[in-house]
């Protein structure tokens, strides 16, 4: 019941037909928070904001020290959260990442470099 009782409306509704605390518990962490593979998802982008990390064009050091913190809390966060992920879901949100990066490199484009035979106008070579 104190659950049913911090809802709000549309909230109360996701839950209203489950019958136990922890399930209830559980499908509002889903709503709110993500699956596991969201949540490993969430910290490949924050990781990548964090490698690739610049300031911007006039931007000052206040915002830019703001904003590289703003990075860090939010993988502190998510961290926190996959201390709890059992070995086997880590193995396969590896294994699905390896899938994904395997079938981007098969569908890009193979780039093709053109080489151009030099050519020798006569007229240039007449001055």
């Amino acid at each position: 019941h104190v659950i049913f009782c911090a809802l709000s409306p549309s909230e109360f509704n996701r839950v209203s037909s489950i019958d136990s605390a922890k399930e209830m518990w559980d499908r509002l962490m889903v709503t709110y928070e993500g699956t596991n593979q969201v949540k490993d998802t969430k910290i490949n982008r924050l990781v990548h904001d964090y490698e690739l990390f610049t300031m911007l064009e006039n931007e000052n050091i206040s915002s830019m020290y703001a904003r590289f913190n703003d990075i860090i809390n939010a993988l502190n966060e998510e961290a926190k959260d996959l201390s709890t992920l059992p070995l086997e879901d880590l193995l396969g949100s590896l294994m699905t990442h390896e899938l994904r990066l395997n079938d981007q490199a098969r569908n890009e484009p193979k780039k093709k470099t053109i080489a151009l035979k030099a050519s020798k106008d006569e007229e240039s070579d007449k001055d």
